[in-house]
C-alpha cells in the first residue's frame, strides 16, 4: 500500500524565507488530500519537497515506507502534473502518454529488425514490452475518456483535453504518489467542473495516493477527502471538508474558506441572567448551551463570533414575515439580534447574496476585519445568504436574524476557536 509521510519538515529561502514550517502530514493510498491556501502559503513549496525538486531543510519524508530525503526526483517512484503541462509537439497523443515507459533505444524499425535477428529472445522481451505498454496507455485512455485522441497531436487538442493527456501519461507510470500542482487553474469555470470529476474518478480507480495543491478553497472543498489549510508556511487545519467548514480552527480558516467567508464579529462576551449572550454595538446574541463552556480567559470577555452568510435571515422592517422568508433548517433556533440597512445585493448563481450596514455599529476597538460603510468606520458590512424566492432591495431597513446553533466563537487575541479550547475537550495530563 502507497503511503506518503512527511515528518517536521520546514524549508527556508535565502536565510529569512520561511516557506514551509514544522510540516506533519499523512497521506494514506487512494486518498486525495488537498493543500489549499492563499499564495505564499507554502503549499506549492510542500509539492516540491515531496517530489525532490527542493530539498528540505529539516524533517523527513517517506515515500511508500522509504526515506526519500536523499533520493533524486526521478527515483521517487512519484509522477507530477504541473499547472502548464507540456506535451511534445512532435510526438502523437499515445507517445507522449508512452514516453515515461518506452525502451530506451527502442524507437527505430532498423535497430528492431537487426535485434530480431541477432538477439531473438531479446527482441521477443522487448516485443512483450511495448505490448504491455500499449495495454496501460489504453487503459489509462479508457479512464480517461480520451481513447478517441490517441492518434492526435497535441497541437490539435484543447486546454482540457491537453490536461487529460497529462494525467494519462502520470497514471501509466502506476507511481505510488500523485502530484497535482493546481492543473486546472488555467482552465475555464465550465471545463474545470468537468475536470474535477475526471479526478475524482481517477482516485477511485488507480492505486497510489494523491496530492492535490489550489489556491481555490471552492475547488479545495469538492475535490478532497481531506483538505489541508495553510497560512504563512504552517498548517492551520486539517480534516474533512465538511468539518474544516463547519468548525474552522481559528479566524483564519473561518475567513478563508467559504464564498464569501464567515462573518466575523467582533465582541464581548457578557453574562446577563440565566444565559450568556454576545454583545457588539446594535447586536445581542444570545448564546446557546453548546458554547456556555467557551467562556473567553480574557477579563474584558473580549471575542470574535462567526456566522456563515446562510446561516442568517434577514426580515423587511413593517413586513409580516411567511414562511418562506427564513432559510430551511433555521426557524429551530432562530433568533434577531440586530437590524441594519441593505447595501446592495448580488446574484452568485443559485444564491443571493445581501450586504447589510449594522444599526448600532459593532465593538470593533480599531481590530474589525469586515467590510465598513463609507465615512464610518464603526457600522461594519455582514453578508446575508437570502431564502428562495425572498426579495430584498438596497436601501430596505431589515431585521437580521441567525440560527444560533451554527454560531462559533473566536479567541480575540490568538484566533483560536474557542469550542476546540474547552477544558473537558483537553486530554487528562
Amino acid at each position: 500500500m502507497a503511503e506518503l509521510v512527511l515528518q517536521g519538515v520546514s524549508k527556508m529561502f535565502g536565510g529569512s524565507v520561511i516557506a514551509v514550517q514544522d510540516l506533519n502530514l499523512e497521506v494514506r493510498d487512494q486518498e486525495l488530500v488537498v493543500l489549499v491556501g492563499p499564495s505564499g502559503c507554502g503549499k506549492t513549496t510542500t509539492l516540491r519537497l515531496i517530489a525532490g525538486l527542493e530539498r528540505p531543510d529539516q524533517g523527513m519524508i517517506w515515500i511508500d515506507g522509504r526515506p526519500v530525503n536523499r533520493v533524486a526526483p526521478r527515483d521517487r517512484n512519484i509522477a507530477m502534473v504541473f499547472q502548464h503541462s507540456v506535451l511534445y509537439p512532435h510526438m502523437t497523443v499515445f507517445k507522449n502518454m508512452a514516453v515515461g515507459l518506452t525502451w530506451r533505444g527502442d524507437g527505430d524499425r532498423i535497430r528492431r529488425g537487426w535485434m530480431r535477428w541477432r538477439q531473438p529472445a531479446a527482441a521477443e522481451r522487448r516485443a512483450a514490452q511495448r505490448r504491455a505498454i500499449a495495454r496501460q496507455v489504453q487503459e489509462a485512455a479508457r479512464v480517461l475518456g480520451i481513447e478517441h485522441l490517441l492518434e492526435r497531436w497535441p497541437r490539435q487538442l484543447s486546454g482540457g483535453e491537453c490536461q487529460r493527456v497529462a494525467l494519462g501519461r502520470a497514471i501509466v507510470r502506476q507511481p505510488a504518489a500523485f502530484l497535482l500542482d493546481e492543473p486546472l487553474s488555467h482552465l475555464d469555470a465550465q471545463l474545470r467542473v468537468e475536470m474535477r470529476r475526471e479526478i475524482r474518478r481517477l482516485r477511485q480507480r488507480v492505486r497510489g495516493c494523491l496530492v492535490y495543491v489550489t489556491h481555490d478553497q471552492a475547488e479545495a472543498l469538492a475535490l478532497g477527502d481531506r483538505v489541508v489549510v495553510m497560512h504563512r508556511g504552517r498548517i492551520q487545519q486539517t480534516g474533512p471538508p465538511r468539518e474544516v467548514y463547519d468548525q474552522p480552527a481559528n479566524v483564519f480558516v473561518a475567513g478563508f474558506l467559504g464564498a464569501p467567508g464567515m462573518n466575523l464579529l467582533p465582541g464581548r462576551w457578557m453574562d446577563t441572567g440565566d444565559r450568556p449572550c454576545f454583545a457588539s454595538g446594535g447586536l445581542r446574541v444570545s448564546l446557546p448551551a453548546s458554547v456556555w463552556g467557551c467562556r473567553p480567559a480574557r477579563e474584558d470577555g473580549g471575542v470574535t463570533l462567526g456566522i456563515r452568510p446562510e446561516h442568517l435571515w434577514l426580515e423587511v422592517r413593517n413586513e409580516v414575515r411567511n414562511d418562506g422568508s427564513g432559510r430551511a433548517g433555521v426557524d429551530r433556533t432562530a433568533q434577531v439580534v440586530g437590524s441594519g440597512r441593505v447595501v446592495m445585493t448580488e446574484l452568485c448563481g443559485p444564491m443571493v447574496l445581501a450586504t447589510v450596514a449594522v444599526d448600532g455599529g459593532l465593538d470593533c476597538d480599531g481590530s474589525c476585519r469586515g467590510r465598513t460603510t463609507s465615512g464610518s468606520a464603526q457600522r461594519p458590512e455582514i453578508v446575508v445568504a437570502l431564502s428562495p424566492g425572498q426579495t430584498v432591495e438596497a436601501g430596505h431597513e431589515v431585521s437580521v436574524g441567525l440560527d444560533s446553533s451554527r454560531i462559533q466563537l473566536f479567541d480575540a487575541r490568538t484566533g483560536a476557536n474557542l469550542r476546540a479550547m474547552r477544558p473537558r475537550d483537553k486530554k487528562p495530563e
